[in-house]
């Protein structure tokens, strides 16, 4: 039931993943939601596809994107990847951004690979090039926090 967690701690944060159960979430997780400083201070939240590879967080985007000129003026992001179904599990991930530039159709069907079989995958990366320039965001973590609410 929804809140059987709360008798069970002593302090609000929950357990969180072991780096192997972290490396299995990220893997399986659909999508993430990425946090960029905008130039007045507020926060920009964006949902996005996303790949982890390498310890990396890899993102798609178009490069005229809101996200993308964030980024360029401060590199440091905000990446929630979640499981918004009881119980509750997800990772809080701080770290710094890339922009590249290069191979970019083939590494954002990889991306979307994860959703979209190879075909659409391959198409859909296609149809956003020809229209937009695109970007792929490279992100290295500097500090995770991640949550369990199945282990309280």
């Amino acid at each position: 039931m929804i809140g059987d967690w709360i008798d069970k701690v002593e302090y609000p944060q929950l357990p969180s993943l072991t780096e192997e159960e972290l490396a299995a979430f990220l893997e399986q997780a659909q999508f993430a939601r990425l946090g960029t400083l905008n130039e007045d201070g507020t926060i920009h939240i964006a949902p996005i596809f996303f790949k982890y590879k390498d310890g990396q967080i890899l993102m798609a985007t178009q490069a005229p994107s809101r996200k993308v000129r964030n980024i360029k003026r401060n590199k440091n992001v905000t990446v929630l990847i979640d499981k918004t179904e009881v119980p509750f599990m997800g990772a809080l991930i701080y770290g710094t951004a890339e922009l590249d530039y290069e191979d970019v159709i083939h590494k954002r069907m990889t991306i979307f690979e994860r959703r979209l079989s190879r075909e659409e995958a391959e198409t859909y990366a296609t149809r956003l090039s020809s229209k937009w320039q695109c970007v792929i965001i490279h992100i290295t973590p500097t500090h995770i926090a991640s949550f369990d609410y199945s282990k309280a």
